[in-house]
């Protein structure tokens, strides 16, 4: 958004109406140093005995360029509380009036010189137009003024150098005002640039930190989820094993046998997906095959309750690790379930693999639960995580005594080569 050009003129500048805003000012020793040289001039002159002798002319000329330096040092604390327009209005009416009285009782003619700050002080004040304006209207009053107090002015060769030094003086002041106020501006922003990129410094800092606690959140939600899912798998069967095992022990020694046989097995599985994810963890180089690790996990079984069926249609090809990954262990929970809390005697996982979509039902015939009182455990809640991650669906339906049904369909990504 542009800068307001409104600014307060005080002390033979203007000064910005709040801080950062971007108004521009003037040199403030300009001013200054033309009275100075004009008051020196005009005064020399009169001294000199090259003017006038009338002390009382000479008394008011120095009188109105004193009266001009004192308003450049105390005219920032008069109207400092005037909104910026109205001051550098009222001030350059002062000005105005100050300098035309100047001029009246100069012999010199030196003190036309001041009227070059009428539109170098109005480009900062209100812009270029309004510094052109004036500067022009500048430079008609002054032909006006020959013409009314000299006929024939324009056939006298120091009137024209006069009118040509003057048109001069107004070219530079105007020159040097827009290239003061271009530098001024370019500095108020590069000051704004650098305070933005110090606050978009700060604001990626907090970022950066927010994604890396973030990426944390998810990677510990994630290795809690690969870590109920697969070792709670392997956990429940050597547990069940175990149980099985001392139950027998007495009775048949080789079912007891075989029990502790089938919990060694499923402990060196469990041990094999730990380092598996060990490896995984560090560069992921092994392709996952979901039908080979599902009939890994139903070749595991123990050969009694509940017994697991597979079943599965079209190709896994095209489906990327990640999405075969998440069907696993939602089968691998399922069955968990099943074992641990349903006590059921049939599990069947069925896999459909289609052109946009997979799908898995897990169900069993266990005693069920009733979704709606709150059991939606860990291993459920990863399962809808890991379904929800991969744009999927997840859905379990049960009730008591009916057994449960866990549908998970996962969407196949397409890859885009370029």
């Amino acid at each position: 958004m542009a800068p307001s050009r409104a600014a307060s003129v005080t002390g033979g500048h203007l000064r910005a109406g709040r801080r950062g805003s971007g108004f521009a000012w003037p040199v403030p020793w300009v001013s200054s140093t033309l009275y100075v040289s004009v008051l020196v001039g005009g005064v020399y002159y009169d001294v000199a005995g090259a003017g006038q002798d009338e002390p009382a002319r000479t008394a008011v000329f120095a009188g109105g360029l004193v009266a001009l330096l004192v308003l450049d040092v105390t005219g920032r604390h008069r109207l400092d509380a005037r909104p910026p327009a109205r001051s550098a209005l009222a001030l350059l009416a002062v000005r105005l009036g100050l300098f035309a009285l100047v001029t009246v009782f100069d012999g010199s003619g030196l003190s036309r010189a001041l009227f070059l700050l009428v539109p170098f002080t109005a480009y900062f004040a209100f812009g270029r137009r309004a510094g052109v304006t004036l500067g022009v209207a500048c430079l008609g009053v002054l032909v006006t003024a020959f013409t009314l107090t000299t006929p024939g002015w324009y056939t006298r060769a120091e009137y024209i150098s006069d009118l040509l030094m003057f048109a001069l003086g107004l070219v530079l002041v105007v020159s040097t005002a827009e290239v003061a106020v271009g530098e001024q501006a370019g500095r108020t922003r590069l000051e704004l640039t650098l305070r933005e990129l110090e606050e978009s410094h700060r604001l990626l800092t907090a970022y950066a930190g927010q994604v890396a606690e973030l990426s944390t959140t998810m990677e510990r939600t994630r290795l809690a989820r690969d870590i109920h899912d697969s070792l709670g798998h392997h956990l429940t069967v050597i547990s069940i094993q175990l149980e099985k095992a001392s139950a027998f022990r007495d009775l048949d020694g080789a079912a007891a046998d075989r029990a502790l046989a089938d919990a060694r097995r499923a402990a060196r599985h469990a041990l094999e997906e730990v380092r598996g994810a060990v490896r995984a963890a560090r560069a992921q180089t092994r392709h996952f095959s979901l039908s080979e690790a599902l009939a890994e996990l139903v070749g595991n079984d123990d050969g009694g309750r509940p017994v697991v069926t597979l079943e599965l249609t079209g190709r896994e090809d095209g489906y990327g690790a990640a999405e075969l990954a998440a069907l696993y262990r939602a089968a691998q929970e399922g069955l968990t379930n099943a074992r641990r809390h349903g006590d059921a005697s049939h599990v069947s996982i069925s896999v459909a693999f289609g052109e946009s979509s997979a799908r898995l039902v897990v169900t069993d015939d266990g005693e069920g639960f009733s979704p709606s009182a709150g059991r939606d455990g860990f291993g459920l809640l990863g399962m809808r995580e890991r379904a929800r991650l991969l744009g999927g669906a997840f859905d379990v339906r049960s009730g008591r005594g009916t057994g449960t049904v866990v549908t998970v369909t996962i969407p196949r990504r397409v890859e885009t080569v370029g």
